[in-house]
């Protein structure tokens, strides 16, 4: 990621804490929302683990391609899932998101190996030589779809809120809080928004 590395801890640290969240949810609700869980948590950790400073974690020659090998998978699980529910279409979209990047951002890719000047650059602090980020018109229509899920999140989120104080957790305990289910996905729209935005 471009600037300074304060932002690769902070995206780690926020990424990381909704990772752990989703992990929670996972031990309450239906086998749908236990499955989706599962989904947020795996790019949860993923973009985590993307952010985090290659000065503190140097990411290996074949990291790379070990996120496309996740992601792809977790591409063709949201696919299959996608004909039951609406919802795994952002997952389809997300981890597509996450494979364009890791693609992006590898050793050896377009963007990485044509510096200009040997100007520096890093996604979640990796640092890398390159241009831009990866194809424009890509990049750009993956930052307004990104753009849009963060309004029309924060959106639905206010209405739950402005409902008045809930009476304590309801049934399962902190993982069956729909509203806090929202604002993890919130949380992980806006950081691949970020991600999107200073590959």
């Amino acid at each position: 990621m471009h600037g300074p590395a304060m932002s690769g801890w902070l995206l780690m640290a926020l990424c990381g804490v909704t990772g752990a969240y989703c992990l929670l949810r996972m031990r309450s609700g239906t086998e749908e929302e236990r499955r989706t869980a599962r989904a947020e948590a795996v790019m949860g950790f993923g973009m985590a683990a993307m952010a985090a400073p290659a000065t503190v974690f140097p990411p290996p020659v074949w990291g790379w391609a070990v996120y496309v090998v996740l992601f792809g998978a977790a591409a063709l699980r949201g696919l299959w899932f996608t004909r039951r529910r609406g919802h795994h279409l952002h997952h389809l979209v997300g981890s597509l998101a996450m494979v364009y990047m890791a693609l992006v951002m590898a050793p050896g890719s377009g963007a990485a190996a044509h510096g200009a000047g040997g100007a520096g650059g890093a996604h979640g602090g990796h640092q890398m030589t390159q241009v831009a980020g990866g194809v424009p018109l890509l990049t750009g229509m993956l930052l307004v779809y990104y753009a849009a899920y963060v309004l029309r999140s924060g959106t639905r989120l206010i209405p739950v809120a402005a409902a008045g104080p809930a009476e304590g957790p309801i049934g399962g305990g902190w993982g069956a809080r729909p509203e806090l289910a929202l604002a993890c996905r919130l949380t992980m729209g806006i950081a691949m928004f970020a991600m999107l935005l200073t590959l």
